[in-house]
């Protein structure tokens, strides 16, 4: 909705899926904040928001390119944090930043405080996209909750040109409070994607992902090998993704995967 005479506009976002680890209450709530656009080039958030822990880890559900996020993604980000936070874009530079409580999921009071930052280089942004976008990226994740530290930093390199894009994403994380879990594990995984346009509304992408979930036990690194096929019937509004995965395990069996996802927004 939106503020009066325009000021700003709120948001509230419900999660109906039941997960046996949080009770109804704690899983209901997804969005749910105030901001506004007021000041050029800037926005300011106060509320439950999904912060950039990581650049794909602070993605929008509605945009990712596969059905599933990268390894660093779905372990240290891809969660929501309740705080204050302002966001800033222009030609050559986007960043943001923020300040958190420490819970997540609305499971704690205030069990501690948690910075999110992160920032972008756009090289090429005032070209017009002659020579394509190019975005640099780095941030960092670092908090305490209760007796736990937790720091994470990141980079990100990502290049896109009519109809061919390409990324990567490095992370490391000397404990990490994530949308699965709070450890003090110290952690680092990385993934690359590549995508083409075959046509307006069909698109192939690939990735390699990679993903240690314990320095201290080398004989642990987690492989994924993703080949996806992507149908835009109308844009991101109404598309269609089809994902194959092995899972290539050192601890564990090998597996494959076959996930099929399909989005619709009114």
């Amino acid at each position: 909705g939106k503020l009066k005479n325009n000021n700003g506009d709120f948001r509230i976002m419900f999660n109906y899926s039941p997960l046996s680890s949080r009770n109804v209450v704690q899983n209901l709530f997804a969005d749910m904040y105030v901001g506004t656009n007021k000041v050029p080039h800037h926005r300011f958030w106060v509320g439950n928001t999904r912060p950039p822990v990581g650049m794909e880890g602070g993605y929008s559900p509605y945009v990712l390119p596969f059905v599933a996020r990268s390894q660093i993604s779905r372990n240290f980000g891809t969660v929501r944090k309740l705080g204050a936070r302002v966001s800033g874009d222009y030609s050559l530079v986007d960043y943001d930043f923020g300040i958190y409580s420490s819970d997540t999921y609305f499971q704690e009071f205030f069990p501690g405080t948690e910075f999110v930052g992160w920032v972008n280089l756009k090289p090429l942004g005032k070209t017009d996209g002659k020579y394509g976008k190019l975005k640099l990226g780095g941030g960092i994740n670092s908090g305490q909750h209760e007796d736990r530290d937790f720091f994470v930093g990141g980079a990100y390199i990502g290049y896109e040109y009519k109809k061919f894009y390409a990324n990567f994403e490095w992370g490391k994380a000397d404990g990490y409070n994530g949308a699965k879990t709070l450890t003090s594990n110290k952690a680092e995984g990385l993934y690359t994607t590549l995508g083409y346009r075959i046509t307006p509304k069909l698109q192939f992408i690939t990735r390699y992902d990679q993903y240690k979930p314990d320095l201290d036990y080398s004989a642990d690194i987690r492989r994924e090998y993703t080949a996806g096929i992507n149908y835009f019937i109308k844009g991101q509004a109404v598309k269609l993704m089809l994902n194959y995965v092995f899972c290539q395990n050192d601890a564990t069996k090998d597996s494959h995967r076959l996930m099929l996802g399909t989005q619709i927004l009114l």
